[in-house]
């Protein structure tokens, strides 16, 4: 039996939350944020994505320049040089990057919440009616979607957090850590680089090229199964994928050191 369509109210305090999806509503769902759309970008804190794509990143990256300074010249203290410098470089580079990407971010969304905020008091009979018209095309009786988008429309910050979402697909309380991501990126850079290192401040030669590839190789595959919560994807595929990314990479650079060994 399908159920009674919800109350205006009740539609209302859900509909600060929710984000516009296509398609027609099943009349049996009683809030509008059960039809959140999943493809919408996350825009949250950004610290964990971050860390988890950092770490990738470092590991991938200082495979190819220890493997490579190996392959050339298996001098332990060449090596460690070497990997320090790509740790550190490339800890701070990703750090810099992922602050400017973020807060660059966060201005753009910041600057569309001002313009709509701005809307909304010049013109708030209007914006009522563009509400509206989102909720009747989303399934909404015009009757109810109307008396929604006049409730929500009641109290400014709930009306500019339902034009956000429905409009710009943005969480006005989520808009990101540019700092936060920032420091995600340099520390699990540096622990991702850090990886297939460590080896040559202990050892040296083939006992440390070997320790190098099967922790650089464990470290791939649990990398990889974590992106697998990020992509959805399967945690096999990922972590295969990783260790395949990372081992091209390493195997290259090796080789490529290996015929540049004899002319340095």
């Amino acid at each position: 039996m399908v159920g009674p369509v919800p109350s205006a109210a009740a539609l209302a305090s859900d509909g600060a939350s929710c984000v516009r999806a296509p398609g027609p509503v099943a009349p049996e769902l009683t809030s509008l944020e059960q039809h959140t759309d999943v493809n919408h970008r996350d825009v949250k804190g950004g610290g964990a994505r971050a860390a988890v794509f950092g770490v990738s990143d470092g590991l991938v990256s200082n495979v190819a320049i220890v493997l490579g300074v190996a392959g050339a010249h298996p001098n332990a203290s060449l090596v460690v040089l070497a990997g320090m410098a790509g740790l550190i470089g490339g800890a701070w580079s990703m750090a810099a990057g992922e602050y400017i990407s973020m807060r660059a971010q966060q201005e753009l969304f910041e600057r569309e919440l001002a313009i709509e905020e701005a809307e909304i008091g010049r013109r708030p009979d209007d914006e009522a009616v563009e509400l509206a018209a989102i909720y009747r095309e989303r399934g909404l009786p015009p009757g109810l979607a109307d008396e929604v988008a006049r409730e929500l429309m009641r109290d400014p910050e709930r009306a500019l957090a339902a034009h956000a979402r429905e409009e710009l697909g943005i969480d006005v309380a989520e808009l990101g850590s540019p700092v936060q991501a920032a420091a995600s990126s340099l520390v699990s850079f540096a622990l991702g680089a850090l990886v297939p290192l460590l080896p040559w401040f202990f050892t040296g030669g083939s006992s440390a090229l070997v320790a190098t590839v099967t922790s650089a190789a464990a470290g791939a595959l649990v990398i990889g199964a974590a992106l697998a919560l990020f992509t959805g994807r399967s945690v096999v595929r990922s972590a295969l994928r990783q260790l395949l990314v990372s081992g091209l990479a390493g195997a290259v650079t090796f080789g490529v050191g290996s015929v540049l060994r004899g002319s340095l």
